[in-house]
């Protein structure tokens, strides 16, 4: 689900924010998106809301991402309400995808389950995949989740 359209309370739109910035901290050029699905009947009828989308654009096609765009994917836990007030916490992050992307398709993906390591037909250099994988780390500390025993791996 868009990031912009799960802003629905000061704690989870702060959440995005650093989203944005951390991801930006590891890769300045890139330009956030937080709607970067459609609004129409289709999509929406395959919205996710335990999902936390955005993405990420290039000035132009990059060689060392081999990508032009990044989509990352939250797959977010949600907490139970706390407090009098009835007002939901920070949602726990439970795992990351992010993909690159062309106009044409999806040139690799990397996701936090297994060795963390991107796979597809056109792998960004090994800098930038430590770079993404630094940034999973970061967002796991961001959202206090419990990265998966297999971090221990690629720390």
């Amino acid at each position: 689900m868009n990031a912009a359209d799960q802003a629905r309370n000061l704690e989870l739109a702060q959440a995005i924010a650093s989203v944005a910035a951390l991801f930006r901290r590891h890769f300045p050029d890139a330009r956030a998106n937080l709607t970067p699905w459609r609004d129409d009947p289709l999509t929406r009828a395959w919205a996710e809301q335990e999902s936390l989308d955005l993405s990420f654009h290039f000035p132009g096609w990059n060689p060392r991402n081999q990508c032009r765009s990044m989509l990352v994917q939250l797959r977010l836990e949600h907490p139970p309400l706390q407090g009098c007030g009835g007002e939901p916490a920070r949602p726990r992050l439970i795992g990351v995808l992010i993909r690159g992307l062309t106009y044409e398709s999806e040139r690799w993906r990397l996701a936090t389950m297994g060795d963390w390591q991107p796979s597809g037909s056109h792998l960004p250099q090994p800098a930038v995949v430590s770079k993404l994988q630094q940034v999973c780390r970061d967002l796991f500390a961001l959202f206090g989740g419990a990265e998966s025993d297999t971090d221990a791996a690629v720390a």
